[in-house]
């Protein structure tokens, strides 16, 4: 099962932090395969945040919408690409499931930034993986 390294105490997020979800870690039904997408497509850590100007992971894939730092620097193509990537792993790990980061503009399961606001969407990993087939929780367990 991929899950996101962020939620396993591995500082990894744009801000040099865990989001560590203990529930998820002492879950010894799983054997967590930790993936970060944004450090898989290239970018650092710490890193400037960043969230989605014109959709959500869906619509980046659509080409409808892009995905833009706080410097004002569009990294789509960086989130893009370590969607390919954890995809990548998910196949050679045989993962069929992943507990993602709710909010992130690579896993969000359910809610993402949009030009300032939160609303309802999905990550670009998170809009990847679901199109081939390999269902995403957040990290609550949520569909």
């Amino acid at each position: 099962m991929l899950v996101s390294a962020c939620l396993l105490g591995i500082s990894c997020r744009y801000d040099k932090r865990a989001k560590t979800a203990e529930s998820i870690v002492n879950n010894r039904d799983i054997l967590p395969v930790p993936v970060c997408p944004e450090q898989l497509g290239g970018m650092s850590t710490p890193r400037p945040p960043a969230q989605f100007t014109g959709g959500d992971g869906r619509d980046v894939w659509k080409g409808r919408a892009r995905v833009i730092n706080a410097q004002g620097q569009d990294v789509t193509g960086l989130f893009i690409e370590g969607a390919r990537q954890a995809l990548k792993i998910a196949r050679i790990a045989g993962a069929r499931r992943a507990f993602f980061k709710d909010g992130s503009p690579s896993c969000a399961t359910r809610v993402v930034w949009r030009d300032g606001e939160k609303v309802p969407g999905v990550g670009v990993t998170t809009a990847l993986l679901l199109d081939n087939g390999i269902s995403v929780m957040d990290e609550e367990g949520r569909l």
